[in-house]
């Protein structure tokens, strides 16, 4: 029977994809509930139903308690025994029904699916931003607001119906019982009514705001933290043990002042809401026993005023929480779509088709980007590769080298120019056919926290266990694979590397990097500083499989350490972003440029000219 609550809706259900989601709270919660309406208005009349069983069952005590004051036992059982019987098969058997299929709408349909709803378009959102995107900000801050967000989310449509609903019913059946027993006993609740409704905005339109900013502020915690965790290898190198807890300390007191000015609000709404409900009671209670003083009430009326008012007394410290728990949620949502609503920049154009690959001929014609700072990135390149050409990249850091490759994998779009594949206009075709086409090594070899198999077979996920495995031995990967071993006694292939391959050395991230371009088998090749993280001996015996690969495609290669392209089909020279000189390693030599300068100050193998800052790349 859970199952079938659970079932109701599926939050993975297809809709309609959009690079711009509404970046409105309201907006973007009525797109989210499209799936869950049917849902929504079951558990709407649901809530009323019970709300109104409920005020219905007080006033049925005040009739049974004047039954008892008007009539003898025997008279009374005579008279309404069947009635008796009557409401007590009602509260054992429909009462509890109409409650469980309140509470079932809500916590088995709604609570686990609209979050996860939330959770997963947000994802695939976020997933679909580009790689600037990130750049621009803490992965941790992402992830915590795509983390936060979406159970927030589904709090507060929660209090919607477990709380905001059955109040508003249950305060309108309230007036409607005291009203029905004499008009003069709604004054006093109308009264009050009227203040607790003022209290309530005075709190929500404070608490909506306050909870956002102390949303904002946990979230700069967690990105500070996880910034800390991340490089915690730069932490202890450069001993800033107490400088990152300084980092921290700031965020995570500002924390500290937001949730406490939050918290603020909270203390003085109870103990405002303490004084009204005292007038409540005092007002309600005392009215109803004047009025059966002289003579207007009956015991009954009395009674079921008492006991409503009591109720209310009780209910209204949960419904003002609800209220305030609602705007809550919807200020940690709010600050979550600052994130998560952002609309996606760098789009495929409409009907995109898909790249198609013949040759390998790239082509890039006056290209230019700046980042948007008028100044470094790339200055008008143009250049044409031949399909199974060699090109070898090299200039000074902050010349362009990685600005080439970004724009060319269409990280970024440029700012000027284009940049063709085979003819195609890399721009105007789907980004993923383009990356598919393309495999690329580079110089900070960051792995998934999985297992090495799943690691590698991301190049090529269909890819049998023998193409995987001949990949690692082609990658003089596989012999050390097989002596590995995790904390979960996971071994070989099956061993986890953990965040970004931290387990591992250096060397071996980049051996199995290399196996997952190995087994990519991408027509198109980019290695930038693909050997730097090598010994000289595994260096060695990797060449051989990396000329191997570049066998029939075309290869743009970036290296600091000359010897490594030397014999490429030809080298460009990089410099303030223009193409300062073209040729084979002998005829570079030749004209004594800044091709010839670099190698004459090579120590070790690697440029000595690291006089810039590559801000850009």
């Amino acid at each position: 029977m859970f199952r079938f609550f659970e079932n109701l809706v599926d939050p993975y259900v297809d809709y309609p994809e959009t690079d711009a989601p509404p970046r409105g709270i309201w907006a973007y919660m009525r797109e989210l509930s499209r799936p869950f309406r049917k849902v929504f208005v079951w558990a709407f009349a649901s809530s009323i139903l019970v709300a109104a069983v409920e005020i219905w069952l007080i006033g049925y005590v005040g009739r049974v308690v004047d039954l008892l004051g008007n009539t003898t036992p025997a008279a009374l059982w005579q008279a309404h025994g069947i009635e008796l019987i009557a409401m007590a098969v009602f509260l054992v058997t429909l009462r509890p029904a109409l409650q469980w299929l309140n509470v079932a709408l809500l916590n088995n349909a709604v609570m686990p699916n609209f979050g996860t709803l939330f959770r997963w378009r947000a994802h695939r959102h976020v997933l679909r931003q580009s790689v600037g995107w990130f750049e621009n900000d803490f992965a941790g801050r992402i992830a915590n607001r795509i983390m936060q967000a979406p159970p927030a989310a589904g709090e507060a449509v929660f209090q919607v119906f477990d709380a905001l609903t059955f109040a508003t019913a249950y305060v309108i059946g309230a007036a409607v019982l005291l009203a029905d027993a004499d008009l003069r006993l709604f004054l006093p609740l109308g009264l009050w009514l009227v203040a607790y409704v003022a209290l309530v905005r005075w709190t929500v339109r404070r608490i909506g705001p306050a909870s956002k900013a102390a949303s904002d502020a946990r979230s700069a915690v967690t990105g500070r933290v996880v910034d800390s965790y991340t490089n915690i290898q730069s932490v202890k190198l450069f001993a800033h043990h107490s400088g990152e807890l300084d980092y921290a300390k700031e965020a995570i007191d500002r924390a500290r002042t937001t949730f406490a000015a939050e918290m603020r609000l909270f203390t003085i709404m109870d103990v405002v809401l303490t004084l009204l409900n005292g007038f409540l009671v005092l007002g309600v209670v005392g009215w109803a026993i004047w009025l059966w003083a002289e003579g207007s009430a009956s015991v009954g009326i009395v009674a079921a005023a008492s006991a409503l008012t009591l109720r209310l007394n009780a209910m209204t410290g949960w419904i003002m929480w609800a209220v305030s728990n609602f705007f809550q949620s919807l200020g940690v949502v709010d600050e979550g779509l600052e994130t998560i609503a952002q609309p996606v920049a760098l789009t495929d154009r409409p009907g995109a088709p898909a790249l198609e690959l013949s040759e390998g001929r790239i082509a890039f014609r006056e290209l230019s980007h700046h980042y948007g700072k008028g100044a470094g990135g790339l200055d008008r390149i143009t250049l044409e590769i031949a399909p199974g050409e060699k090109i070898g990249l090299v200039g000074r850091s902050g010349a362009g080298k990685s600005t080439l490759v970004k724009l060319l994998l269409r990280f970024y779009d440029p700012e000027s120019g284009r940049i063709e594949i085979d003819g195609q206009d890399i721009a105007a075709v789907t980004q993923d056919s383009l990356r598919r086409q393309i495999g690329m090594v580079s110089q900070e070899s960051s792995l998934l926290h999985r297992s090495v198999r799943e690691n590698i077979l991301y190049g090529r996920p269909d890819a049998t266990e023998a193409e995987m495995e001949a990949a690692a031995q082609k990658a003089q990967a596989h012999d050390f694979i097989q002596d590995l071993a995790d904390s979960e006694g996971r071994r070989g292939y099956d061993a986890q590397v953990g965040e970004r391959g931290v387990k591992l050395s250096g060397g071996q991230r980049q051996r199995i990097a290399l196996a997952r371009v190995i087994l990519k088998d991408a027509p198109i090749l980019v290695l930038d500083e693909a050997t730097s993280a090598l010994d000289s001996e595994v260096e060695a015996a990797i060449q051989d499989t990396l000329y191997g690969m570049m066998e029939g495609k075309t290869v743009i290669a970036i290296a600091h350490r000359l010897s490594t392209i030397a014999h490429m089909d030809r080298i460009l020279v990089l410099d303030g972003g223009r193409i300062a000189e073209v040729g084979s390693h002998g005829e570079l030599l030749a004209q004594g440029g800044l091709y010839a300068g670099f190698w004459s100050r090579q120590s070790g193998g690697f440029l000595g000219t690291e006089d810039k800052t590559e801000a850009a790349e």
